[in-house]
């Protein structure tokens, strides 16, 4: 088979668990070993042409792992017509081997983000993720010399398909997309691991509004569309049943190797207003250009959008929905600004070895019913580690 390239279009899925580097064909090594399989499709019977396979290294407690993926790919390659694969120069050891192919369960799709974060080691979330897919799993032991041959089986997965459209009709074109998993206790946890970028899924609407979230396991989900934006933190939302709380999303019920079809979005051209102001220091009234800026709903504070402060201490919400909200400032932090012998100031973006001023977090109500503009978060500070005292207020503090 041909080297394979790095083609993140066509490979992007694929690369979130295993570097491009993995699918370089290596040459016989007699101090370690080999793997061969053969990957059959569930639903068929027929070889799973073109999948991907992956082996994973069984955790050891203690270990520390760089990669963020919680299955790892310490080797990967893509099996053959025959849905046939070779893995040479495999270093000896105890592993667990899954495939992956478009239109079947997709392990990313299937752990819970939450509970991978709050396991701080990493060997403790990759045995999370090898337990919770465990079924899927094969394992393997490689021993030097020697080749060990497996079955690897593939499961087909549910899709949820529907179109986005704006409220005038006009399809709406490259939006992305979240999806929610109704648990066993009733609240909804993400799906999908936002591994190498800022979007946790890579579902884009066609040219025609049209959509479909592949891969998934059974479940009970709800969709939202988010509207382009930097990041998906950024992204103005709005969910299935055209509501913009994840809360009042409808859901809908899929099973392994459905569709749910109809699962259809629409996006309401007015009520969205802008929201923007600055965040500044209560001592003096000067742009601070460090913090995060949160909007949250003000009744249970769900959390809306999130945005950094740019460096001249401006932020800004677009296309966000009429109702009650909380605006949150945290990690707010600026340069302190050194005096020269001769009394001159000297300029923060030049001068080198500043120390930050750190200054507390602050929450406003806020109001929307139309534009807002000119929003103002004065923060006093909460720590300074230079020797350098703040220069006295130069105005008056800012009304709030």
């Amino acid at each position: 088979m041909a080297h394979l390239r790095c083609l993140p279009a066509l490979y992007f899925a694929l690369l979130l668990l295993a570097g491009c580097n993995n699918f370089q064909h290596k040459k016989p090594d007699a101090t370690k070993g080999v793997v061969t399989g053969i990957v059959l499709c569930a639903d068929t019977g027929k070889p799973a042409r073109f999948a991907t396979v992956t082996l994973t290294s069984a955790p050891r407690p203690g270990e520390k792992l760089d990669d963020e993926a919680p299955l790892p790919a310490a080797e990967t390659t893509i099996t053959d017509l025959d849905g046939r694969f070779r893995l040479e120069a495999v270093q000896p050891g105890h592993y667990y081997a899954f495939a992956t192919l478009e239109g079947y369960l997709d392990p990313t799709l299937a752990f819970d983000p939450d509970k991978l974060k709050s396991l701080s080691a990493g060997w403790e979330q990759r045995r999370y993720a090898i337990d919770r897919w465990k079924v899927h799993l094969a394992e393997v032991t490689v021993a030097v010399h020697k080749t060990a041959d497996i079955s690897i089986e593939i499961e087909r997965g549910a899709e949820i398909a529907g179109a986005v459209t704006f409220d005038d009709g006009s399809p709406a074109i490259g939006m992305h997309f979240q999806v929610f998993r109704k648990s066993d206790k009733g609240d909804m946890t993400t799906v999908g691991l936002a591994l190498m970028d800022t979007w946790t899924l890579h579902t884009l609407s066609d040219g025609h509004g049209r959509y479909a979230i592949t891969n998934l396991p059974a479940g009970e989900y709800a969709v939202c569309t988010l509207m382009p934006a930097a990041a998906e933190d950024s992204a103005p939302r709005v969910c299935l049943g055209n509501t913009f709380r994840k809360k009042e999303s409808k859901t809908v019920k899929v099973g392994s190797g459905e569709i749910a079809n109809g699962t259809d979005i629409e996006i309401p051209l007015s009520g969205l207003h802008t929201v923007s102001g600055t965040v500044s220091a209560l001592a003096d009234g000067h742009p601070l250009n460090h913090a995060t800026l949160r909007l949250l709903y003000a009744d249970d504070r769900e959390g809306v959008r999130e945005t950094a402060l740019l460096e001249d201490g401006s932020f800004s919400f677009e296309d966000v929905p009429e109702g009650k909200y909380i605006l949150a400032v945290t990690g707010a932090m600026d340069a302190v600004q050194k005096t020269s012998e001769s009394g001159s100031g000297v300029d923060a973006a030049s001068a080198k070895n500043l120390d930050d001023i750190h200054y507390a977090d602050k929450e406003i109500p806020l109001l929307v019913m139309g534009e807002l503009a000119d929003v103002n978060l004065a923060v006093s500070a909460a720590s300074a580690t230079s020797s350098t005292p703040p220069a006295p207020p130069a105005t008056p503090p800012a009304p709030q």
